[in-house]
Parts: C-alpha cells; sequence; structure tokens
C-alpha cells in the first residue's frame, strides 16, 4: 500500500466530512478516490485532495449544480472566482425576480389587484391587414428573452429583402407560456412587397421554418409598458390590466394575445417604452 494514500475514515477526519460525503461525492463524480482495492471496495485518498473536498462542501451550500461545481472545482485562481461569480450573480438576479412575484402575489391574494391595474392606462388601435413573415417554436418561459429577439432578427433579415418591414414587430401568444407550459409562441415581421415575400417563403421559408400568412384586420386593446416591466411579473400586471378593463368595457377576445415592440431595445433605457401588450377585442354580442 502507498503510504500516502488515506482510507476513507482518516481522510474523512482531515477534510472534516463525513464518509457517507464521500462516497455521495464519488457517486455525483465529483470527487472520486485516488484508489479502490479490487478486492475489499475500500476508498483511498490522497492528502492533495483534501482541498478539492471542502471546496465541493462549500459550493454545494450554496445549492449550485453538479455540473457547475465540477466547472469551479477545475478550474483554478482568478477563472474559478470569475465561475462563482457570475453563478451567484445569476442566484441573485433569480431571487430578485422571485421575490417581485411574491410581491405581486401578496397583492393579487390580499385584494389590491386594481391598485396593481390602475399602473396601466388602456387603449384601442385599429390595425390593418398586414402580410407577415413568421416563425413559431415550442419556448417555455426562460427561453423567450433568447428566442424573442434571435426569432425576431432572422425575421426583420428577411423582410429587408421583401420590400423591409412593413410595422413593428410582434409575438403572438397561441397557449399558455410559463416554466411549464410551452405555448407555442409565433414572431411575426409584417412585410411590404407581399410577392417578393411569397416568392422569398416558397425559395427559402421552408428551410428556415419561415411561413407567410396574412394577419387580418384587429381591433387591439392594449397598454404601453417600459423595458423594465417587460420582466416577470410586471408584464403578467399589464395583461391582467388589459383583460380587466375589457371586462368593464364589454369587450371579446378576438384572437390571441401578443407583445408589439415599436422601439430600439438596445438603445433604450429601462423606463423607456419599448411595447405593447396587446388583445384583439371585438363588441360582445
Amino acid at each position: 500500500m502507498d503510504d500516502d494514500l488515506l482510507t476513507i475514515g482518516a481522510f474523512a477526519a482531515r477534510a472534516r466530512l463525513s464518509a457517507k460525503a464521500l462516497r455521495l461525492y464519488d457517486r455525483l463524480g465529483l470527487l472520486a478516490p485516488d484508489r479502490v482495492d479490487p478486492a475489499t471496495g475500500y476508498r483511498y485518498y490522497r492528502a492533495a485532495q483534501v482541498e478539492r473536498a471542502r471546496l465541493v462542501a462549500l459550493l454545494r451550500q450554496l445549492d449550485m449544480p453538479l455540473a457547475r461545481i465540477a466547472e469551479v472545482a477545475d478550474a483554478e485562481g482568478d477563472e474559478a472566482a470569475a465561475l462563482l461569480a457570475a453563478y451567484w450573480a445569476d442566484v441573485e438576479a433569480r431571487f430578485a425576480a422571485q421575490r417581485t412575484l411574491a410581491e405581486y402575489l401578496r397583492g393579487r391574494l390580499s385584494g389590491r389587484s386594481s391598485e396593481m391595474y390602475g399602473k396601466f392606462t388602456v387603449e384601442t388601435v385599429e390595425v390593418p391587414a398586414q402580410v407577415v413573415l413568421s416563425e413559431s417554436r415550442h419556448v417555455l418561459a426562460d427561453e423567450l428573452p433568447t428566442w424573442i429577439p434571435a426569432s425576431l432578427g432572422r425575421l426583420e433579415e428577411a423582410a429587408a429583402g421583401c420590400g423591409g418591414a412593413a410595422g413593428a414587430p410582434y409575438v403572438v401568444y397561441h397557449a399558455e407560456v410559463s416554466t411549464e407550459s410551452d405555448g407555442p409562441v409565433e414572431a411575426c415581421v409584417p412585410v411590404a412587397d407581399e410577392a417578393a415575400a411569397r416568392a422569398w417563403a416558397a425559395d427559402r421559408g421552408r428551410a428556415r421554418q419561415v411561413r407567410l400568412r396574412v394577419e387580418p384586420a384587429r381591433r387591439l386593446a392594449y397598454t404601453r409598458i417600459t423595458k423594465a416591466q417587460v420582466a416577470q411579473p410586471q408584464i403578467l400586471a399589464a395583461f391582467e390590466a388589459v383583460e380587466e378593463w375589457m371586462k368593464r368595457e364589454g369587450l371579446a377576445y378576438d384572437g390571441p394575445c401578443r407583445e408589439v415592440y415599436f422601439a430600439d431595445w438596445d438603445a433604450a433605457g429601462p423606463e423607456d417604452p419599448v411595447c405593447d401588450v396587446a388583445f384583439p377585442v371585438r363588441r360582445d354580442s
């Protein structure tokens, strides 16, 4: 036996961990013993592994996913510190969003919804029929911030060869999108030249999973929100405010809800208006 090897009990004592924890780390692929006796199955570790064992234990206390623990433990110095900082920034952002959601839910549960909805001004607008290039996908809520700009970017690039965009791009929610429900969601860009758009869709649209369709004329009930309000749960309150207004005005749903993006997202500040949340409506008979 190599004199430098430690039994699992001796190593556990030096690392200030239990043998049970070390067996778990081995099973999870985070810290394998240096040697396993083929006859007895006894695990042996080297003293040099103590630091990694302690680091893994501390990172697990941060609820860090196993794959990210492995990344941090395998990195060194500034790289490891940067990986940890990036993970913790994600955690704090998630906690901040959850705190805001909890405050929003407290307002709903305590019957203060009308106060929250009162922050939004609802209006209506008549939108003529439009020829649009569209792209649909099933996505969960946390995928939307990546998929929406990427999809609209692809469609706007295609629209440039079809006479240019003829209106603001928008996103249609054909079913609920949440952490558990994946839509589908449809990104749309109106185009100016219908003939060119049809030719483009026939030639290259199928390969890019883009289709051309005619969006009928709509009457939209909408409220305008800022870039900061696009985040959850503020945007939920905006949609609900429009729905509450529709009930008061005796208007019925005439199609799926949508977000209309009329501003340069990258150039906009947190308090700049960037988006209309809207429902197609008709007069309830």
